[in-house]
């Protein structure tokens, strides 16, 4: 799913302190400080609802105002399935997401439960928004894989609504031009790192159709690049983890990109614009890789979500484009991350009961198939990666590459040991330290610095991050 555009959180200090001075008084506010141990879940509404008389949910969501309606289409179908609950969806576009939460936090105005950015639900649990969730599946057959839990003080505060992965995307179009094979979509034959830059120096071309490493190749008239690595800040702990590092220990506590693996690691991708000459220069700042490099046609292959198949690549499929799918590279482990943003259930709604139903409802597959058939969203649920009878329901269709290629490369790499959550299952603050190193690392892209200096000038401030200091 889509990730990572920093929204500015909100400590629960400052949200009662705003609070007091755009509402002192008001009901609203009711619930704003709750105890993220459900405690708020367990109580009774504050008014039970006649008969006749619905209780309304609001349920929030980012993206277009389509998107809205489509999962407005999904919420209609629940509100026929009963006469006690009323689902109305909020859609608010992706830029100013959590900007419009926080500021709804603030003025204690917070929909009843919605879908919230990864790096953001430590924090929220944290600071006493969000609901237990623990129960929400007791009794259910429908429970998400536990690795989609996400997990505050050994409470489930949410469960990712989809399970993503990241892949390699490659235009088959300018493989074949080039005559170079087809990257790997089974995991025991993915590339090494040096095999992946040593391909796309054959699918990287000068205007005089010269590659990186031949005499009179000029890199200052690239028309065409082999590759893109995705360095938002969250995918870049895919490489440190490849190379043997991280960001974190295994519980999220202690910081380790200082490490020299780390370090090498995410200097490695630089390298790929800096001394590779294979890649287009990138900063890391915006979410929308697959679309300048794949879909604009200048690169040949590139890194990024699969949640991509569904909101871009479907549309560039119809007008012509010939992609596929692989796994990723890897330095001396295999890694991929998997995450998805998570449904919560906010501790100011007054009918936690009533949004945990509807969540529940919603996130089965059956329900939302429109976002899984379309390739936004994959399944929750083990059953749909091992039950054949259930992937070929998923996977084939129009909107997918081939069978046999997007099983191996996206339905076994996601249930693969090279899966691995992202940090910000269980680690919080991932917000500030993700910001932060975003920043400390713009000038190692265009060469300014190394990764080494940049990460050792920054450990410091980036080890009070990981703390919550600042």
């Amino acid at each position: 799913m889509k990730t990572m555009k920093k929204g500015f959180m909100v400590s629960a200090a400052m949200i009662t302190i705003l609070a007091m001075i755009v509402g002192c008084g008001s009901n609203n506010n009711k619930g704003t400080n709750a105890s993220p141990s459900g405690d708020e879940a367990s109580k009774s509404p504050e008014k039970s609802p006649s008969k006749t008389e619905k209780v309304k949910i609001i349920y929030s969501m980012w993206g277009s105002e389509e998107e809205g309606n489509k999962t407005q289409e999904a919420a209609d179908k629940f509100n026929a399935t009963q006469d006690r609950i009323e689902v109305e969806v909020q859609a608010i576009p992706w830029e100013s997401y959590m900007t419009k939460l926080n500021t709804q936090a603030t003025a204690g105005q917070l929909p009843d439960t919605g879908i919230l950015k990864e790096d953001g639900v430590i924090q929220w649990s944290s600071d006493g928004m969000l609901n237990d969730v623990s129960t929400m599946y007791e009794g259910s057959d429908s429970k998400p894989l536990d690795s989609l839990a996400y997990k505050y003080q050994g409470k489930t505060v949410a469960y990712a609504a989809a399970n993503e992965i990241l892949l390699l995307y490659y235009n088959k179009d300018m493989f074949d031009k080039a005559n170079v094979p087809y990257p790997p979509s089974v995991l025991d034959k993915a590339w090494t790192w040096d095999e992946f830059v040593a391909t796309a120096k054959k699918l990287t071309n000068d205007k005089n159709g010269k590659h990186p490493g031949d005499d009179g190749f000029d890199s200052q008239s690239i028309v065409q690049y082999g590759a893109s690595v995705e360095n938002l800040a969250w995918q870049l702990e895919t490489w440190a983890l490849s190379n043997g590092g991280g960001f974190y220990n295994n519980d999220g506590t202690e910081v380790r990109i200082g490490e020299d693996a780390s370090v090498e690691a995410i200097q490695k991708v630089a390298d790929l614009y800096l001394k590779d000459h294979v890649a287009p220069l990138s900063v890391g700042q915006t979410d929308d890789g697959i679309q300048r490099t794949i879909i604009a046609g200048t690169v040949a292959m590139a890194t990024n979500g699969q949640w991509n198949v569904g909101t871009s690549l479907n549309a560039a499929k119809e007008a012509g484009l010939k992609y596929g799918v692989a796994v990723l590279p890897y330095m001396k482990e295999k890694v991929t991350l998997n995450t998805g943003g998570a449904n919560v259930v906010f501790s100011q709604t007054k009918h936690p009961k009533e949004a945990m139903e509807w969540l529940k409802w919603y996130t089965a597959e059956e329900n939302n198939w429109g976002l899984i058939s379309s390739g936004i969203w994959m399944p929750v649920l083990e059953k749909w990666y091992t039950d054949e009878t259930l992937t070929h329901k998923w996977v084939d269709n129009p909107n997918f590459p081939p069978y046999e290629e997007y099983k191996s490369a996206v339905v076994d790499y996601a249930q693969s040991s090279a899966a691995r959550p992202a940090s910000w299952f269980y680690t919080n603050y991932t917000t500030e330290f993700n910001t932060l190193l975003s920043s400390s690392l713009g000038d190692v892209w265009t060469g300014k610095t190394t990764a080494k200096d940049a990460i050792a000038k920054n450990l410091e401030a980036l080890k009070a991050a990981n703390k919550g200091d600042k």
